[in-house]
């Protein structure tokens, strides 16, 4: 299968697994990649730069397809060494990086001179152009189904997607709510070259998470998530759990929210262990997108893949094939 963007990061099909905070390790990176799409590790789950260079070396020796590092930059009072953590990535031979949040154009002439391809996660239309004007070689637009932060606009993918592939020249992947391969064909027809999916692979045999996450997200239909910090700005979807549903009270009471009233909650430490390495569903606040609502089994990444492709390929021979019949 070749578009765009099997074309630009050298891999066989258009399917890659977003960065995800706790969960993109090497292993399930490497897994991604074998099967023949892009698995991206996350630079932050590593607690330093060190740390993401001997993850990256890890990743190699388990595979030796494509894969990429994601780079979420992010306000804090106390910033991580993001610099630092940039020289790792490239240092590591790294070829393909994902950034999120802000504006990476500060690191892109360090990115350009290494020959790194730069994909930048964009909720929006303004925000996708300003990635193809300052160089990026694609975008993953998030619409509002997905987990984690999907902006303010609460566009969803439907119209975001058709929005964005009107205005850019560069490939488009896109990215929130996918889980599926007729949604992938869906979304080629709106304009995208490729899928990103995060939480979809969450729920795989190869995710380092603890089982009872992934079989709660089989358990859960669309209706099991929720949006949190929508006070703040800063608006998350998370799994509906007793912390999440705790934080919307909080939320909802008169006046300004102040997040100290609702810090101890939402720790990413409480999250980490509690839930993903411990197993408990309500032990802390984690990240689902609408997705988990098409989430049925726990597969390898080797099946989800392959049974992606399959589904596109009959969406695409029969239901949209109909589309061409002129009677």
């Amino acid at each position: 299968m070749k578009t765009r963007i099997t074309e630009l990061l050298g891999i066989r099909y258009p399917i890659v697994q977003g960065g995800m905070m706790w969960v993109g390790t090497a292993d399930l990176a490497a897994a991604v990649s074998n099967a023949g799409g892009l698995g991206i590790i996350t630079a932050l789950t590593q607690p330093t730069p060190q740390a993401l260079t001997q993850e990256i070396a890890r990743c190699r020796e388990m595979t030796d397809q494509p894969f990429g590092v994601n780079l979420t930059i992010l306000p804090a009072i106390d910033p991580p060494p993001y610099a630092e953590y940039l020289q790792a990535i490239i240092a590591g031979g790294v070829k393909i990086i994902e950034t999120a949040g802000r504006n990476p154009q500060p690191f892109m002439a360090a990115l350009k001179a290494a020959g790194v391809k730069v994909i930048h996660k964009c909720t929006s239309v303004r925000h996708a152009l300003k990635a193809e004007a300052i160089g990026c070689d694609a975008v993953s637009v998030d619409g509002f189904e997905c987990a984690g932060h999907p902006g303010e606009d609460d566009i969803p993918n439907l119209v975001l997607l058709p929005a964005v592939a009107a205005k850019l020249s560069i490939p488009i992947l896109a990215s929130g709510g996918i889980g599926n391969g007729y949604q992938m064909a869906a979304a080629f027809a709106l304009g995208a070259e490729g899928i990103n999916m995060g939480t979809r692979f969450v729920a795989t045999k190869e995710a380092p998470v603890h089982d009872k996450v992934k079989q709660a997200m089989v358990a859960a239909d669309e209706r099991q998530t929720t949006l949190v910090f929508r006070t703040l700005k800063n608006t998350a979807r998370a799994f509906k759990n007793k912390i999440a549903e705790e934080v919307i009270r909080i939320e909802a009471q008169p006046g300004a929210t102040d997040f100290a009233d609702i810090q101890p909650l939402v720790t990413g430490t409480r999250g980490r262990e509690k839930v993903l390495q411990e197993g408990d569903i309500d032990g802390g606040l984690w990240t689902a997108g609408l997705v988990i609502g098409l989430i049925e089994d726990i597969p390898t990444c080797e099946v989800l893949l392959q049974r992606i492709l399959a589904e596109a390929r009959e969406a695409a021979a029969t239901r949209v094939a109909v589309l061409l019949d002129e009677q």
